[in-house]
């Protein structure tokens, strides 16, 4: 198998950290974004969406979703296990990792893809017609970001990690997502002290360097 990969890009980075955590290697294929490259036809023709990171298997199978790779290789690698082993354990870390998607990555995306001028036009990852850049998307990514860190510093003031007392898939993509988030000017806050403490001691694990 391989995987696809991406330096700088945040979604291929919840891959490799994941990856990490799980002590297991991969042979990895760079993608050059800043030349495009992920929209060369050599690339679309292993993934036509043109994003990254994609997993390809032996077998011809294209998994094109850092979520869903993860999942593939939790499946493949249950230990350690880092999407929930309770019923409760898991629907916490689904529906954590789902509001961090759904609300403060795409924040932090809508505020990034909309204001750098090399994607003008640009505005969505990946193969589309011309996608033009919106001031209104800004002001939207920036009120979502600040309403999410302040429900995820209350989180963390009753919980260790995001989704229980254990890390977990969820705290990879917050990470992933709050750093991010700093590329594009977005910054939680000194006055979130819960957030702070978890984030120093999650990026204090080895696999963030991945």
């Amino acid at each position: 198998m391989k995987l696809f990969d991406a330096g700088w890009a945040p979604s291929p980075r919840r891959v490799r950290i994941f990856l990490a955590e799980k002590g297991v290697e991969v042979e990895t294929v760079s993608i050059d974004l800043r030349t495009d490259e992920q929209l060369a036809p050599a690339y679309l023709a292993v993934n036509p969406r043109g994003t990254v990171p994609t997993l390809l298997l032996d077998n011809g199978t294209v998994i094109d979703e850092s979520t869903a790779i993860c999942r593939y290789f939790e499946a493949v690698h249950p230990e350690p296990n880092l999407f929930g082993q309770t019923p409760v354990e898991i629907a916490l870390i689904e529906g954590w990792t789902r509001r961090i998607e759904s609300e403060c990555y795409a924040a932090v995306e809508n505020v990034f893809r909309n204001t750098v001028p090399a994607l003008r036009d640009r505005a969505l990852p990946g193969k589309w017609p011309p996608m033009p850049q919106l001031p209104e998307l800004v002001t939207r990514g920036r009120i979502m970001f600040d309403q999410f860190v302040a429900a995820a510093d209350a989180r963390l003031g009753a919980s260790a990690h995001l989704a229980g007392d254990r890390f977990s898939y969820a705290d990879i993509a917050l990470v992933v997502a709050l750093d991010f988030g700093r590329r594009a000017g977005l910054v939680p806050g000194e006055t979130r002290a819960n957030l702070a403490r978890w984030y120093s001691e999650v990026s204090a694990r080895p696999s963030m360097a991945a």
